[in-house]
């Protein structure tokens, strides 16, 4: 809602300023080539590295300062914060890191956004960068259009570099010829009021871009042309840094609850960093005055001077903050509560990562975990067995004798719960398939087909839960054993099932499912066999015997059904093709 009251009166006011000055259609302009090129360096990266910095991530956060090192360091190589934010947002859905850890890879994160502020002022506003632009632009084209992936990724990075590049000499050329006619430094304002006011603009600049490092770079040419005080600069430079907490806000109410918390944490580092600042805004000055005479940074050479008072309240920022992300994270889990297997809402999904296809494969294997627990919850349901019975390490004939009294209707269940969770997976699955390669999307491919599944088994358990309430406790005591032995076999299928996602080490976990695919095969055989042998013996009736012989047919679906779920989600299947071929078995 806020996005589109403000988009018509901006898109108004930017048509008249492209309409009728020069010096503003050439700064636009620079704007706007900028962020593109910021788009293609980001999409390069993805392509370039080919999932390596998911994995650099994963395995370089495993402590909070590893975290805050590893966001610097990923963000100030592919200048792009919001490809790691998403990243951390996958990982910590995923659960493969933990809040604090997330909440340190933000924080780095940060850090790192200041290295656009030393590429613009270091070069873009002392060189004649935009002839460097055009053979980065040429070679990027001729790289796009090459097979391999790496190159492919190289091309897009080489596109960005030349249209960042390209549009800081826009930026820089509009800024020079705008002060022949208006000097923007003649509205320069001294004091804490003049900061206040700057860092509002600086914040609303960022909002409505939607980037802070290219809102950096407008303020660095603008300070190296001599638009804009030092003193002014640096409030809109501060003022930038809190308008990402808008964006992030804003991009976070469409979030799940982990994509919320980070948000606010981030709305957290942003807002106090920047109240620090403020108060001490002068010493930091001092301060920056100092560094900048040891680095060798010149008095009047005020563009490198603001970079680096950028970096120095970004490091300060989180030097404050970082000791307190522990009670952070109490705090932040207090928040955003989630309860959506209730209400048979994803949990892991997230809009954000949808367009990064190594993240999006990670959250569609969690949701598809999520969506195995509710089917396999309603399966345990459904045979009138309670749940940490079945989890436990009590014999499963023991757990199987005791009955629970209340029954599941199914098709409640699965129309309140399932079958939306479901269609949630599918439809993130087909976004998502529309930013991957052919590997990825036959990953994908397997991931529906393992939800597919699922969803089959909750249609066999409908079909089998009414004989099983019906006659698992039949004066027939026949028939009761019989049912009461399909339950049994169920229920040990999912406990097997639960070790092996708990050790999912590869070969192990292969060899226990080509056991557990082999003992389901002699189920029904010797199951078979019974039934025929007390069909015989007058033990049971025809009525009896037909109505176990369907819902053993029903288990011995369900079970595969499980099983390959089981397969996809959790272990390697062609190290259990492998198996299967060694020993003659059924693949």
């Amino acid at each position: 809602m806020f996005k589109k009251v403000l988009s018509l009166p901006i898109l108004l006011l930017l048509g008249y300023g492209l309409m009728t000055n020069n010096d503003f259609k050439a700064i636009a302009s620079g704007i706007a080539i900028f962020i593109v090129g910021m788009i293609f360096m980001e999409d390069g990266f993805k392509l370039f590295t080919g999932g390596t910095l998911e994995k650099i991530l994963q395995k370089t956060t495993d402590t909070v300062v590893k975290s805050i090192f590893s966001g610097f360091v990923s963000t100030a190589i592919i200048q792009s914060s919001s490809l790691v934010s998403v990243i951390a947002i996958s990982f910590l859905s995923a659960e493969l890191i933990t809040l604090g850890q997330a909440i340190g890879v933000i924080f780095g994160s940060n850090i790192g956004t200041t290295a656009t502020a030393w590429i613009v002022a270091a070069f873009g506003v002392k060189i004649k960068i935009a002839h460097y632009a055009m053979p980065m632009l040429v070679f990027g084209v001729i790289f796009t259009f090459l097979k391999s992936k790496p190159l492919r990724g190289a091309g897009f990075i080489l596109l960005g570099l030349g249209f960042i590049f390209l549009g800081i000499g826009y930026m820089k050329d509009g800024f020079e010829t705008l002060k022949e006619g208006i000097d923007l430094a003649q509205y320069a304002m001294d004091g804490y009021l003049g900061i206040f006011v700057y860092i509002l603009i600086g914040a609303a600049a960022t909002v409505i871009i939607q980037s802070s490092s290219a809102t950096m770079a407008i303020i660095i040419t603008a300070v190296a042309t001599g638009q804009i005080e030092y003193i002014n600069a640096i409030s809109l430079a501060i003022g930038a840094n809190v308008g990402t907490t808008v964006t992030a806000v804003l991009g976070a109410l469409t979030s799940n609850a982990d994509g919320k918390r980070l948000a606010t944490a981030h709305f957290i580092f942003n807002i106090i960093t920047a109240l620090f600042t403020v108060v001490f805004i002068y010493k930091l000055m001092d301060f920056v005055d100092s560094i900048s005479k040891v680095v060798g940074i010149g008095e009047n050479d005020i563009a490198l001077k603001l970079a680096l008072f950028h970096t120095v309240f970004n490091v300060a920022g989180v030097l404050l903050v970082a000791p307190f992300i522990g009670k952070m994270v109490v705090f932040l889990k207090g928040l955003f509560v989630f309860k959506g297997e209730k209400r048979g809402k994803p949990m892991f999904l997230d809009e954000e990562v949808i367009k990064t296809s190594g993240p999006a494969i990670k959250v569609l294997l969690k949701e598809t975990e999520h969506l195995y627990d509710s089917v396999s919850h309603l399966t345990i349901q459904a045979l009138r067995l309670h749940r940490h019975e079945v989890w436990s390490e009590k014999e499963m004939r023991k757990v199987t004798e005791t009955v629970k009294v209340d029954n599941v209707d199914v098709d409640a269940v699965y129309d309140d719960r399932i079958k939306a969770l479901y269609s949630e997976i599918i439809r993130f699955a087909s976004m998502a398939e529309a930013y991957m390669d052919e590997d990825e999307r036959e990953t994908v491919f397997q991931i529906k087909i393992a939800n597919r599944k699922i969803i089959e088994v909750t249609k066999d358990i409908n079909d089998i839960q009414k004989n099983i309430a019906l006659f698992m406790n039949d004066k027939n005591g026949f028939i009761a054993e019989l049912y009461n032995s399909l339950r049994t076999r169920l229920a040990e299928l999912l406990r097997d099932i639960d070790l092996i996602r708990q050790d999912p080490e590869d070969l192990a976990a292969a060899i226990k499912i080509v056991e557990i695919r082999d003992s389901i095969k002699e189920f029904d055989m010797s199951l078979n066999r019974k039934i025929s042998s007390l069909l015989r013996h007058h033990k049971i009736d025809d009525r009896m015997a037909s109505s176990v012989m369907n819902d053993s047919s029903f288990v011995k679906s369900i079970s595969r059904r499980f099983l390959e779920t089981a397969s996809i989600l959790w272990i390697d299947d062609a190290t259990i093709q492998e198996l299967q071929e060694d020993t003659g078995g059924e693949a």
